[in-house]
């Protein structure tokens, strides 16, 4: 997300609804296909009986989400502002940042390209022998369904804090007055944090498209939770998409405030 402010108005919509669609793709290829493929492998250490891990775990797994966005807001932020998450587009929309008639476009193509990664990793984790779909394809739960077993109340909490975080620093990131060309590095860098926060949490949304993207595809109850991976992040998304305007910008509390004072 580069530049949200009326994003480019000399794009053609259809060359913004492409940018999310790719956008999302990549997100979801790389930040849930590290996870499916990379985060835990396990390797015969040499010369012994024993096996070692070798896999990216935890912190790898969360660097290639921020990396997604990083790499696909420079390529393609200047076309569309780079969302690549409906929750981000809602907050953009709140923040006055997006005109509200994009709103529709963005969230299609951002569930088509999510779809289109999740359909990509499942044909392609379906090529080892052996694999089983089912509660493997980095989806996000809660209860039985999270990580370390947090519940409900505790998940719901955590998207909704950490997804009105993620809008407050897209927003100051993107903000006229913040340093050129360091945006993507700012967003990619929260996101980063916000997974290393809530892997263990919820398998960490903050992203309705890359919830819905594997979902239907890993079963395992994963389907029937998918209400909170929506609800939670656009909620969060309001509550930032208000927070920063009103706290930050020109005219606002904040900066009208102190220049009275």
């Amino acid at each position: 997300m580069t530049d949200t402010t009326e994003s480019t108005p000399a794009v053609a919509a259809s060359a913004k609804w492409l940018a999310e669609l790719f956008g999302t793709f990549w997100l979801v290829f790389g930040g849930c296909g590290s996870a499916i493929f990379a985060a835990k492998v396990v390797a015969d250490a040499e010369g012994t009986d024993a096996s070692i891990q070798v896999g990216i775990g935890f912190m790898g797994v969360a660097l290639a989400f921020g990396l997604t966005v990083v790499t696909m807001a420079y390529a393609v932020g200047h076309i569309s502002g780079g969302h690549f998450n409906p929750a981000v587009t809602l907050g953009a929309a709140v923040g006055g940042r997006l005109p509200w008639r994009d709103l529709p476009g963005y969230w299609v193509s951002q569930v088509v390209g999510g779809l289109l990664a999740g359909a990509a990793l499942y044909f392609i984790a379906s090529g080892r022998d052996g694999f089983d779909a089912e509660g493997n394809m980095a989806a996000n739960g809660y209860g039985d369904h999270s990580p370390n077993g947090y519940g409900l109340a505790a998940v719901i909490t955590a998207e909704i804090i950490l997804t009105a975080f993620f809008l407050i620093v897209i927003l100051g990131a993107t903000d006229g007055r913040a340093p050129k060309g360091f945006g993507p590095l700012a967003i990619g860098l929260s996101l980063t944090l916000i997974h290393l926060i809530s892997i263990p949490v919820s398998n960490t949304s903050v992203n309705p498209a890359r919830s819905t993207a594997v979902a239907f595809f890993n079963g395992a109850g994963a389907p029937g939770q998918l209400w909170v991976f929506w609800l939670a992040p656009l909620v969060g998304g309001v509550i930032g998409g208000l927070l920063y305007p009103l706290l930050f910008e020109n005219g606002k509390l904040a900066i009208g405030g102190a220049a009275k004072g």
